[in-house]
């Protein structure tokens, strides 16, 4: 049956699900938002919460049996706090808890401890007060500086939507040349000095869409195409229509015939209204446009 439909072998299978990426408005964002996706959820991050093997083998201590090594990482729950925040990799974990030796187990959440700190952004030149945990504060200082630990950990390693925020107006500043340092020249030539390597990595077009959640990718290309499209109403379109017949047609309350080439502005379309309206209420012409015109005013 497989060679008789459309999919061909691929239903051997079964019928594959489209992704988002597939279908709809997601089938046209472009390759750069593609990549910072790939490199925010499927790519797999660091270990926080279990401390990884590196042997493929190990030898059980009771049964003395070989097994394989499977380094399966916990399952994280992204709570909205935690978007609002900086927790260094960190999420909850649900999962069971014996907490007696006779009962059964309970379901539990593990928790990070969160703390609110003040961190800064060179490239920014601003202060910060962020909810953060304790790993964060560490991996700031094993980087020497927030803005070397948002440009070297990968999206999937921040994890958070405010640190991909950050990470994107940082990648910004540096690429216009850390405007907000323009007051000190010397500093602002070290700082593009000391952070500049990091943009070797980007492109224009991966920095304009790095750090946005698919929603807002949505809504920015939706954006865009309502720009390059630039929709005129019907009923400007239709106005415009008659005032030319009219005007061809040599009716004097019209106005004067413009040139085809000419382009319509706001001062043209307010004067084709004001010519309508002089129609409608010339006397000689009452009778025969207010059968037109369904919104003008009818003799009673």
């Amino acid at each position: 049956m497989a060679h008789a439909t459309p999919q061909g072998v691929k239903l051997l299978n079964g019928f594959k699900r489209p992704s988002r990426f597939e279908k709809g408005l997601g089938a046209q964002l472009p390759d750069a938002y593609k990549k910072f996706w790939r490199e925010w959820k499927l790519t797999k991050p660091a270990a926080v919460h279990y401390i990884p093997k590196e042997s493929e083998w190990e030898r059980d201590e009771v049964t003395h049996a070989i097994k394989p090594v499977q380094n399966i990482p916990l399952p994280l729950i992204d709570t909205p706090e935690s978007h609002q925040g900086i927790w260094g990799g960190e999420a909850v974990i649900k999962g069971f808890q014996k907490r007696h030796q006779t009962k059964r187990r309970v379901p539990h959440f593990w928790v990070p401890t969160l703390k609110r700190s003040v961190v800064h952004s060179q490239v920014l030149n601003e202060y910060m007060s962020v909810v953060v945990t304790e790993r964060t504060l560490e991996q700031i200082h094993e980087c020497h500086g927030f803005d070397h630990y948002l440009l070297k950990n990968l999206a999937c390693d921040l994890r958070s939507a405010l640190a991909l925020k950050l990470k994107r107006e940082v990648l910004k500043a540096l690429q216009q040349g850390c405007p907000a340092l323009a007051a000190e020249p010397k500093h602002q030539e070290q700082v593009l000095k000391e952070y500049s390597p990091y943009l070797e990595s980007y492109t224009n077009e991966e920095i304009d869409w790095y750090g946005h959640t698919y929603l807002e990718a949505i809504r920015k290309l939706q954006n865009q195409l309502r720009a390059a499209e630039q929709v005129l109403p019907h009923k400007v379109e239709f106005r415009s229509k008659l005032i030319e017949q009219l005007r061809e047609a040599g009716i004097a309350e019209a106005g004067k015939i413009e040139s085809k080439d000419a382009q319509p502005s706001a001062d043209h379309k307010d004067s084709d209204i004001e010519a309508l309206t002089k129609l409608e209420t010339s006397p000689s012409s009452s009778s025969w446009l207010s059968k037109i015109n369904p919104f003008g005013k009818k003799e009673t």
